[in-house]
């Protein structure tokens, strides 16, 4: 109790000054900023000239504001994207978007695919995605397979490092808090002559808390349950950049995380669990290495009417589990490279963009029940694009593309996307369509047990319509997004046939509203309010587990004295299916996982010039919850750092 006593305080302290040194003005200057974004069309458009896409885009301004260390706890209150952790820091993460299975979001970094090939599902585990050297984190919502391909049948999310421009400049810090966690990092940015560059380097070192929930009286308790599951990762990444002319550069950006987290296993009752017959501390636990990386070549000839990019890039993943007597127990590996180029004609109204590439991923696997060797599978694809802007009204985006899949031959997928600005109340109105494909994992079709070499390829479409309205010179905005999405042929692992993976029969429905709103009241003071309605349905009528029906969340952010931020985050999530093989002690089936709120707080100010203090406390009530059945979550926790800069 004590404790929680000193972080109100802290709170309060953080907080009292933000409002009682609030200092206003007569006249405010609301500056509006449009967005330069890449993902929703592959080419740089400024949000307002996407079509009918729905975009969110997280700056560099907000992740600064948050002071999380991780992508997936950015992530967290977004409109539409849901996330579910088994268990503490470092633990595998699953992200989900607009009620889609995991497999059915794309992840890139810089246009690299963080999807691993050696997933089972071919998902993308975002917790040893760190905040650092990250620039801006853009979300496109609904079907975009006629861009992207296979996996980006619900959208794609795109994580986008910083490039180095101006005068050279420095930074470092260190964090500490909760859990006997630390942080150290530092980094570099900037650009001499033609050549710019930006570099980072962190290093996350916490003890944890045990995955299996000590709150839990319906789950077992042994000997091992209290232990600490503890999580290291180190990160290094890199943006390069150099103008061989004025028109003609070379690029390149690489990451590389080296991570280690112990874990719980988990008792085919669903819950996570240690032998109790074990004593004393125990050695279950994954390391992962992982590499991205990726060199383009880019030009802009004839007055900038041509643009050319060619690019290499990819991506190597490496996972090793181990058992509780510290024996290797399975070993992932997941590999994929991609050569690609991609052109564009601008017009004066008209941008037609279009594009070539050789995609092959890998994987290899050796576990106590199976073994795979170097599985590969390749897809060649084509696309085109035409954006077409008529008057200061009209946006229409069309899209073609045709994947050629090695194991399932030819795939057409399409998308349209227009919207229309009504002048005079500069209401703007948007719809998108689009269809998709997925072809199966390479463990899907290969795992000696789980497998299915009949399996076919999903296939989707995806619809929504909604509109964005200003308000008062910008101050204010609000706008309304219904969606619909149908998948066909969707795998799954099939309880009825020993838990592998199978083709549904019928159709999986999912419909949604997404609602947001931003108000910026003073020139220091801003609002954003999301909430997400999302209503599923499998081929026999069920929802789709641990994804929430009602989900919602608000932001508030204040600057005070010039120097001083506060930011505030309330996410509120709805009650969940649990996965229908999860059990208690004795026996009785989980149905539902509650619903739980959670308060987040942090502030900033800066000492100096050179000199920031921080702090941020997590979970402010303490509120008890899983994400997962059994999985214990952070509790009421805080954290301090310094930040230096030059």
């Amino acid at each position: 109790m004590n404790k929680k006593i000193l972080y109100l305080t802290v709170a309060a302290l953080m907080i009292f000054p933000a409002i009682a040194l609030a200092e206003e003005t007569e006249e405010q200057k609301i500056k509006t900023l449009d967005e330069v974004v890449v993902t929703a069309t592959r080419t740089e458009t400024t949000v307002g000239k996407v079509g009918g896409s729905s975009v969110t885009v997280i700056t560099a301004e907000d992740i600064e504001a948050k002071k999380y260390s991780t992508v997936k706890e950015i992530l967290r209150g977004t409109l539409s994207i849901d996330l579910g952790s088994e268990g503490g820091p470092g633990s595998k993460t699953a992200v989900w978007m607009r009620g889609a299975d995991t497999k059915n979001t794309l992840i890139l970094l810089d246009g690299m695919m963080l999807n691993d090939s050696a997933d089972p599902n071919r998902g993308a585990d975002l917790a040893n995605i760190t905040v650092d050297n990250i620039e801006r984190i853009e979300i496109v919502r609904g079907p975009l397979s006629a861009l992207y391909g296979s996996n980006a049948t619900a959208g794609v999310i795109n994580i986008i490092t910083k490039k180095g421009s101006g005068k050279p400049s420095y930074n470092a810090g260190v964090e500490g808090g909760s859990y006997d966690s630390w942080k150290v990092y530092g980094g570099t940015s900037g650009s001499v002559d033609r050549f710019s560059y930006s570099l980072s380097a962190a290093l996350i070192d916490t003890e944890g808390f045990s995955a299996a929930n000590a709150d839990n009286d319906r789950i077992p308790q042994g000997d091992n349950t209290s232990e600490k599951d503890g999580w290291e990762n180190a990160t290094l990444s890199g943006r390069f950049g150099f103008d061989i002319t004025s028109k003609f550069d070379i690029n390149a950006v690489f990451r590389f995380v080296d991570s280690e987290v112990y874990f719980d296993g988990w008792d085919f009752n669903g819950y996570a669990f240690d032998d109790p017959s074990i004593s004393g501390a125990k050695e279950q636990h994954t390391d992962n290495e992982q590499l991205f990386g990726k060199i383009s070549l880019h030009s802009m000839m004839y007055s900038g009417f041509f643009e050319s990019d060619f690019y290499v890039q990819g991506t190597k993943q490496d996972r090793q589990t181990y058992a509780n007597d510290g024996s290797k127990s399975a070993d992932y590996l997941g590999k994929n490279m991609e050569f690609g180029w991609q052109g564009a004609l601008h017009f004066t109204n008209d941008s037609v963009s279009f594009g070539a590439s050789y995609f092959e991923e890998e994987m290899e696997q050796n576990t106590l029940y199976s073994s795979i060797d170097d599985k590969t599978a390749d897809t060649k694809s084509i696309w085109l694009q035409n954006q077409l802007f008529v008057g200061e009204s009209l946006d229409f985006v069309a899209g073609v593309r045709v994947d050629n899949h090695e194991n399932f031959g030819s795939k057409a997928t399409y998308r349209i996307a227009p919207a229309y600005t009504v002048n005079k109340t500069q209401t703007l109105l948007k719809a998108s369509y689009g269809t998709g494909f997925r072809a199966p994992s390479l463990i899907q079709l290969y795992d000696g047990y789980y497998g299915n070499p009949n399996l076919e390829a999903e296939e989707s479409s995806g619809w929504d319509v909604g509109f964005v309205q200003p308000l008062d010179n910008q101050k204010v905005s609000f706008g309304v997004t219904y969606f619909e999405s149908t998948y066909k042929n969707r795998i799954d692992y099939d309880p009825n046939d020993f838990y592998k993976f199978n083709q549904l029969p019928g159709n999986t429905d999912i419909s949604g509203v997404e609602v947001f709103t931003k108000w910026q009241a003073t020139n220091d003071l801003d609002f954003g309010l999301n909430y997400s309605y999302t209503s599923s349905e499998d081929p026999n009528g069920d929802p789709l587990v641990r994804r929430p029906t009602h989900k919602g969340s608000l932001n508030v952010r204040y600057h005070f004295l010039q120097k001083g931020l506060v930011n505030l985050d309330i996410i509120w999530v709805g009650d969940r299916d649990s996965i229908k093989y999860a059990y208690d002690l004795n026996g009785n089936q989980i149905t539902t996982l509650d619903s739980y709120t959670l308060v987040n707080v942090s502030a900033r100010y800066d000492l100096t010039d050179m000199i920031q203090i921080y702090g941020r406390l997590a979970n402010l009530f303490d509120e008890e919850y899983e994400e997962s059945w059994s999985y214990a979550t952070p509790g009421l926790s805080g954290y301090l750092g310094l930040k230096f800069s030059l």
